[in-house]
């Protein structure tokens, strides 16, 4: 499916009208000699954001990596619905800041897999490009290196980066860390504007504020799912208790 910046946004969808966008039965994985998730069974709904929140070590971030085609199950099945590959958003933290790149550059890395690293960019690609920089706001920063950028700015650049690639499907490691809360406020918004537009977005999280807005909600526990459903039912006071216990 391709993203239309552009388009009137359709009415959001209805709980009834929200079918699965993934789907994993009995999933394992983790890495050589340390296995992290065990037995996963979880729907991912489509048209929706989920958010995947557990302490550190739970397996958020295995589990993203798994849902992104970066790390292979070692058991189980994994079902991805849609025709086109997810765009996986890391944390600003796994990109250098001193990597010689412009923002437009970094932008256009989200081409590379349609159209190579090599090839140069056809005018349709510029214009994706384009449209990405206009919907995160960031065309006046185009020719900045992303060192020079906020937190916040450079966190817009890999969601851009992500756009770029024209994907239903976008996953994001912990997309607002260490943002202040105009920052977070921002994000949130664009995230839900995508929704709007037809993107699934699945997110891992520490920001029990996010998690609190999302339509659906994973806990995770030791490579575990310890909670389904509606953020309001899973993160009942003795989920907290013990999530903050886990920190």
């Amino acid at each position: 499916m391709t993203i239309m910046f552009n388009k009137p946004r359709p009415s959001p969808a209805s709980p009834s009208e929200r079918t699965a966008r993934l789907s994993l039965t009995g999933v394992c994985a983790g890495y050589p000699g340390r296995p992290v998730l065990r037995e996963i069974n979880a729907e991912i709904p489509k048209l929706a954001t989920t958010v995947l929140v557990g302490p550190n070590g739970s397996g958020k971030s295995t589990l993203l990596g798994v849902l992104a085609g970066v790390i292979q199950p070692t058991a189980g099945d994994l079902h991805r619905g849609g025709d086109r590959p997810p765009a996986f958003v890391p944390q600003r933290g796994a990109v250098g800041d001193t990597l010689p790149l412009t923002v437009r550059q970094a932008v256009e890395m989200g081409r590379w897999g349609e159209r190579g690293t090599w090839r140069r960019l056809t005018r349709r690609d510029h214009a994706t490009v384009d449209a990405a920089l206009d919907r995160l706001e960031i065309r006046d920063l185009a020719s900045r290196q992303l060192g020079e950028l906020s937190g916040g700015q450079r966190q817009r650049v890999l969601i851009a980066q992500g756009l770029a690639q024209e994907a239903d499907l976008l996953l994001l490691d912990e997309p607002t860390t260490g943002l202040d809360p105009e920052a977070r406020e921002r994000i949130g918004i664009l995230l839900r504007a995508l929704v709007a537009d037809g993107v699934t977005v699945v997110q891992a999280t520490h920001d029990l504020e996010v998690t609190r807005t999302a339509d659906a909600c994973l806990l995770l526990r030791d490579g575990r799912i310890a909670g389904r459903g509606h953020p309001d039912q899973v993160l009942t006071t003795s989920a907290l208790a013990r999530f903050w216990q886990q920190l």
